[in-house]
């Protein structure tokens, strides 16, 4: 695959349970070295809901604890997990445009800890920034109303000050989807895939972070989806399914591909785009989203595998492209097929941002084995750039530091303008909302965004061991 490729976009069970969780299935394994193997092949569980406390339909109030807890990705071996309320992956959080989120955290980690929602514009004070920990022992309230036309598809996971990568390779991420007031593709059926990375060492234990790890960023021998090993989906042939693809993992690129399927891209980090975009292959770096439509239009009882086909990131001093995984398996019913529905040509207005009033430069760098930002390593006391709120600004952000890194900006969504490479510059094609794109070595991007609120907030790259070692700043808006 092209690299350039790549960047165009940057169960009814009742709980994914601690006991169990990856467990049923055939008779097929994957590959854990020693101490067992974690069962593949059963039906994608749904992940569980986290249920709002309050009567107000407008106000959605719950709560997340951050606890160790005891798993079986192996059957009858226990491994130690952090997970929020005792789940791997957390509980999805679904709310609506509109409403007030007021979500109770409790931290008992022997960690701190926060929660950031990414991607979501929230107030900075309540983003669960490095600046701001939750001691262990201690809790602390989000709460924030989420904006008209905000509407996607969002994940929550820690953003400590170093900690982060060792806090959600463990366990704790979950998905959070915010729906609108319209949405023209509410009448399909829909499927949530959390894809995370899972590291298990000979005794079924998730070992910790090696000096590898902290350069390449880490990866996982298990690609779960809602917490199993290559999971089944079922679809009625005619059908169309939406799935909403989230990658968790802390520094895996996907390049998903469904065999013998063409996947209709309707969505990106910030929603829905404007118009369906029929995609051989669908690019998603660490933390970025998608939305898909799947048509089945094979045959009855036939299966399929969805792939993460080899893509190549340049790791430092490990050439060649990564392995093919299997990600799932869509398995076609036995059902006699349905009349397949009509799909909308228009989902969306979207407005294209015009001319920026100013302009703000990132440079990723490395030194030996530290990654740098603008010739530094984080630091939570130091401002590095600074904006004014309401301001239109156009970000330059260039990759001098080798391998490809995934780029994110708290407080909202952007536009992506440009790519530049070689010297030949690329207006990007697909006008969407992200917050997360990913940037190959001696590339440079450009996005416009605005910053609608005051406050400290941070930028970074997305390979999690990149971010809690140095590769961060710090922004503020004025």
């Amino acid at each position: 695959m092209r690299r350039r490729t790549f960047l165009e976009l940057s169960a009814a069970a009742p709980l994914v349970p601690l006991l169990g969780c990856g467990g049923g299935g055939n008779d097929s394994t994957g590959p854990t070295p020693g101490g067992g193997s974690v069962p593949t092949g059963a039906e994608l569980v749904e992940l569980p809901r986290l249920s709002s406390s309050s009567g107000n339909p407008k106000l959605f109030e719950g709560a997340l604890t951050a606890v160790q807890a005891q798993t079986q990705f192996i059957p009858g071996v226990n491994t130690q997990v952090w997970a929020y309320n005792a789940q791997v992956p957390g509980p999805l959080i679904e709310v609506n445009e509109g409403d007030t989120l007021r979500i109770n955290f409790v931290n008992s980690l022997p960690q701190d800890s926060t929660i950031h929602w990414h991607g979501v514009p929230v107030p900075p004070s309540q983003d669960g920034l490095p600046q701001d920990p939750v001691p262990p022992g201690a809790s602390r309230v989000y709460q924030f109303t989420l904006p008209k036309g905000v509407s996607g598809t969002f994940w929550y996971h820690p953003h400590p000050h170093e900690n982060s990568a060792e806090q959600v390779f463990r366990g704790l991420a979950g998905m959070l989807i915010i729906r609108g007031a319209k949405d023209p593709l509410a009448g399909f059926e829909q499927k949530n895939l959390f894809i995370s990375d899972l590291r298990l060492d000979a005794q079924g234990a998730i070992p910790a972070n090696s000096d590898q790890d902290r350069l390449q960023g880490r990866e996982g021998n298990h690609l779960l989806v809602n917490g199993r090993e290559q999971p089944r989906i079922t679809i009625r042939p005619g059908s169309i399914q939406r799935w909403r693809i989230v990658n968790a993992t802390n520094s895996r690129f996907l390049r998903l591909a469904l065999a013998n399927h063409t996947l209709t891209l309707v969505g990106t980090d910030g929603g829905l785009i404007r118009q369906p975009v029929p995609r051989g292959e669908i690019p998603l770096s660490p933390a970025e989203r998608v939305e898909v439509l799947v048509t089945a239009n094979q045959g009855a009882g036939s299966t399929h595998p969805l792939l993460a086909l080899p893509y190549d990131r340049q790791k430092i001093n490990v050439p060649g492209p990564s392995a093919q995984l299997t990600v799932a398996t869509i398995a076609y019913s036995n059902d006699a097929p349905v009349a397949t529905p009509r799909v909308p040509t228009t989902l969306r207005s979207i407005s294209k941002f015009g001319s920026p009033v100013a302009r703000k430069q990132v440079i990723f760098q490395k030194n030996g084995d530290q990654f740098l930002v603008n010739g530094k390593l984080f630091d939570l006391n130091r401002v590095d750039l600074r904006s004014n709120a309401g301001v239109l600004e156009e970000w330059e952000v260039t990759n001098l530091a080798g391998m490809d890194h995934p780029f994110h900006i708290h407080q909202g969504q952007f536009q992506i303008v440009s790519r530049t490479k070689g010297g030949a510059t690329t207006n990007e094609s697909l006008l969407a909302w992200k917050d997360t794109f990913n940037i190959t070595p001696a590339e440079t991007v450009r996005f416009r965004m605005q910053f609608p609120r005051k406050g400290l907030s941070v930028f970074h790259c997305h390979i999690l061991e990149h971010e809690a070692h140095g590769m961060m700043g710090v922004h503020q808006i004025v």
